[in-house]
C-alpha cells in the first residue's frame, strides 16, 4: 500500500520544510496537484516547485496534471523531477493516447484520472498502458472536500478489471480521504491513497500515516498486486 501525502494542504509558505516531514512521516509518494485555472477552477503550483523540491526531497513525486493543455507541460515537469505524470481521460480520445506515448517517451510513469462524473468505462481502452489509475473521489480543483461514496462502485470495477486482464497498474484515490473513507476504498480494491488535510494539517504527520497505514491494511480484502516496476532513483536525475 502506498500512501501519498498531497502538497496542496501543506503550507504554501513553507514547501521545502513540508516536504520534508512529508518525507519522514514513512509514506512513500509525495502527490503534487497542478491546477491551470481552466481545466479546474483553481491555480496551483508549476515546474518549478517541483525542480525546487526535489533536490531536498526523496520521495516519488506522484504529479497530477489537472490543465486543459497538458501537452505543453510534460517536459517541464519532467525535467524538474517528476516521477510519475497523471493526465485527465475527460481531455478525450484523440489527446489521450499521445499524451501517454509522450509521458512514455520522457521516461516517466503514465496515469489516467477520471472524475466523479465521468463514467469509468472511459478509462478501459487505456488500461493496458498505464502504471496508475485514479479515481477521483471529489470534483478536482479544491482541497478539504468530502468525499463522494458514490465512487467507490468505480474503484471495484478499476479493481476488477485489473484481476480479469491480469494488470499490474495502481489503483489510486484522491478526495476526501481520511481514515474512514481509505478503509472503504480499499475494500473496494484501491492501494494507493492520496491523503491532504487528514495528513499535513496534523502535528504530527508520521503518526498520521502510521494510523492511516494500519486501517489500510486491515480493510484490504487480500494482499497487494504486483507492480510494473520499482521507483526510479532520485540519483538518475541530472540537474
Amino acid at each position: 500500500m502506498v500512501i501519498a501525502p498531497s502538497l496542496l494542504a501543506a503550507n504554501s509558505g513553507k514547501f521545502a520544510d513540508e516536504a520534508r516531514r512529508a518525507a519522514r512521516s514513512g509514506a512513500e509518494w509525495l502527490h503534487l496537484d497542478i491546477m491551470d485555472g481552466h481545466f479546474v477552477q483553481n491555480i496551483s503550483f508549476g515546474p518549478d516547485v517541483v525542480k525546487t523540491l526535489r533536490p531536498v526531497c526523496k520521495m516519488f513525486f506522484d504529479v497530477h496534471l489537472m490543465c486543459s493543455q497538458p501537452e505543453i507541460l510534460l517536459e517541464p515537469f519532467a525535467k524538474g523531477g517528476a516521477d510519475q505524470i497523471i493526465i485527465h481521460a475527460e481531455l478525450g480520445e484523440a489527446q489521450v493516447m499521445p499524451l501517454i506515448w509522450k509521458i512514455r517517451s520522457l521516461g516517466k510513469k503514465v496515469g489516467l484520472a477520471v472524475n466523479p462524473p465521468t463514467p469509468i468505462a472511459v478509462a478501459e481502452p487505456y488500461l493496458k498502458h498505464l502504471d496508475l489509475l485514479l479515481v477521483m473521489t471529489v470534483n478536482p480543483g479544491f482541497g478539504g472536500q468530502p468525499f463522494i461514496h458514490e465512487c467507490v462502485p468505480k474503484i471495484q470495477q478499476a479493481d476488477e478489471w485489473r484481476r480479469e486482464q491480469k494488470l499490474r497498474y495502481r489503483l489510486e484515490v484522491d478526495g476526501g480521504i481520511t481514515n474512514e473513507t481509505a478503509a472503504e476504498c480499499a475494500a473496494a480494491g484501491a492501494d494507493t491513497f492520496v491523503a491532504g488535510t487528514s495528513l499535513f494539517r496534523k502535528p504530527n504527520m508520521k503518526a498520521a500515516v502510521t494510523k492511516m497505514r494500519k486501517i489500510i491494511n486491515a480493510a484490504a480484502p487480500r494482499p497487494e498486486v504486483a507492480v510494473a516496476t520499482e521507483e526510479p532513483p532520485v540519483a538518475a536525475y541530472n540537474f
